[in-house]
């Protein structure tokens, strides 16, 4: 499995030939980054330019199943198990949805753009203690430094990948974390194996 970074909350997950996006970042958004390839799967969590742009992730005959809220999926004999919770962009509620899945044995959880650590029994329950998490940390709306390390621990994962960080987020959030001699990568080729033994271990992938 190889883990790729643009910015914001925009990850590639490759696993042979099969290609996941989430939260692809839309044509109208300011940030101003542009990434555009093919993907089987597109994971949305928030209906906002900074996340949905899921007309990015068409090229030549691959065009992505689009998930974009809570449900139970099954595409290409990967689970996905989409909860609701709370999203903050500029001071307007959006819904937001923590996506739970597994791939090549992997279970991951995509915590989106969470606004509030206060998640329901449910999202928990789905989440349980996870092999990698992806959590937002740039606070404005999404969960701040402090509050992002202490709930990413308070989850259990063997590893966290922060996203949506500026760099004094970043360096808080390590802080906050006990790990500011984190590893940072810029692509991330990961096997099951090569989780055995970890307890919160930061990750941090530089976006390209």
């Amino acid at each position: 499995m190889i883990i790729t970074y643009f910015g914001k909350q925009f990850f590639k997950i490759q696993k042979g030939d099969m290609v996941l996006a989430f939260n692809p970042v839309n044509k109208s958004s300011k940030t101003g980054i542009n990434a555009h390839f093919g993907s089987d799967i597109a994971l949305i969590t928030t209906n906002h330019p900074d996340y949905n742009g899921a007309e990015q992730l068409s090229h030549g005959e691959r065009e992505p199943f689009v998930i974009s809220g809570p449900g139970d999926y099954e595409i290409k004999e990967i689970f996905i198990k989409g909860t609701l919770s709370d999203a903050l962009i500029a001071d307007k509620k959006y819904i937001n949805t923590i996506y739970s899945l597994s791939v090549d044995n992997i279970n991951i959880a995509f915590l989106g753009a969470l606004a509030n650590t206060e998640i329901s029994k449910e999202a928990h329950e789905a989440i349980d203690s996870p092999d990698i998490l992806f959590v937002p940390i740039g606070g404005k709306g999404v969960l701040d430094a402090k509050s992002a390390a202490k709930f990413a621990l308070s989850l259990e994962p063997k590893m966290i990948i922060p996203m949506d960080y500026d760099d004094s987020s970043l360096k808080l959030f390590l802080k906050e974390a006990g790990e500011e001699k984190a590893e940072v990568v810029d692509k991330l080729t990961l096997k099951l194996k090569d989780l055995e033994g970890k307890e919160g271990e930061v990750v941090v992938l530089k976006a390209i």
